[in-house]
């Protein structure tokens, strides 16, 4: 059977969104596109597998659940139905990999799929994202991170960060038509040959940073990513890991962010630029932890996590080599 677009989402705690999600797919109206939908659950606690499976049954043929009996993250988790894709006599020439806690605002399948058909060298698009509570415009595309927007980001100091905005990692909110560094992996579509061209998501990643790795390397390819406004969703960020940057005072990050934070520059950068982009990071939330207290403000870097990132990060870049990500 003809398909056009594959779409994957990949859930963990988060049925009633993935519900709303697939949902959203379904009613976008008639396109001519062949559209079909793979739900993957990673071992989810409580009722997600039993609830996913009652939807089912309405969703019928055009949604395929896989109901995992392990958690293997974001990358992997999209790796499973990848490979299956792949490995058709016919696969789809695009998957469309849209997060849990997102849907569809318009057409944004639609949208990206002409985007792609109208620039052969373009691998991944990426729509514009709304916030799901607020409504308000969200950071969808970005740089790619180094050196300077890692200390900068940290020590959240206007003149500093002014001073590097050429590097700073997040573009705005509002932009227009644009090739970039990587986009959202909330809300993105790429050209499957490409993503089988690079061996698609790095395992080694369990969740953080695989999109940024995946699109660095389709970029050394000589693929384009690009981002583009007319496609429209909404996401609640942070609804699946509870990881959020706009606390007043952020919470501690899960291991695994610093797992998937090492491993992305030590494989990018190599692993003599990764010590010093690492150290750059340490300083940086050293000084701006210390600034919001001489203020007597709330800080804005995670809780604990200097002590998080010198176990986590410095100790395997310093001392043994380091191993692969994991929950």
């Amino acid at each position: 059977m003809r398909c056009d677009v594959a779409v994957v989402i990949v859930n963990y705690r988060t049925a009633d969104m993935v519900i709303a999600a697939v949902d959203s797919v379904l009613g976008r109206g008639d396109d001519g596109l062949a559209v079909e939908v793979h739900v993957v659950d990673n071992a989810s606690p409580g009722d997600d597998a039993a609830a996913l499976r009652r939807a089912a049954e309405r969703w019928g043929p055009a949604v395929t659940l896989y109901l995992e009996t392990v958690n293997h993250g974001f990358g992997r988790g999209n790796n499973l139905v990848l490979r299956a894709l792949a490995a058709r006599a016919e696969p789809p020439p695009k998957v469309y990999l849209l997060n849990p806690d997102a849907r569809l605002v318009n057409n944004a399948i639609a949208e990206l799929s002409a985007f792609l058909d109208a620039h052969p060298r373009a691998a991944v698009a990426g729509s514009r994202i709304l916030d799901g509570t607020a409504g308000a415009p969200a950071v969808s595309a970005f740089r790619f991170p180094g050196l300077a927007s890692e200390f900068a980001g940290a020590l959240h100091f206007g003149p500093v960060s002014r001073l590097v905005a050429p590097w700073m990692v997040a573009l705005p909110p509002e932009l227009p038509e644009h090739r970039v560094d990587w986009v959202s992996g909330a809300s993105m579509m790429a050209r499957l040959d490409a993503l089988t061209e690079v061996g698609l998501f790095d395992p080694d990643f369990f969740l953080y940073y695989e999109e940024v790795d995946l699109m660095r390397r389709l970029s050394r390819q000589g693929w384009e990513v690009w981002h583009v406004p007319t496609a429209v969703v909404a996401h609640v960020g942070g609804a699946s890991t509870g990881v959020s940057s706009t606390r007043p005072e952020p919470p501690p990050l899960p291991s695994y962010w610093f797992d998937s934070w090492r491993l992305y520059f030590e494989k990018a950068y190599g692993r003599g630029r990764a010590r010093l982009i690492a150290l750059a990071r340490l300083a940086g939330t050293a000084l701006g932890d210390l600034q919001c207290r001489l203020r007597g403000k709330p800080l804005r870097n995670p809780r604990n996590f200097v002590a998080d990132f010198r176990r986590h990060v410095l100790a395997p870049l310093f001392g043994r080599k380091a191993a692969g990500a994991g929950p």
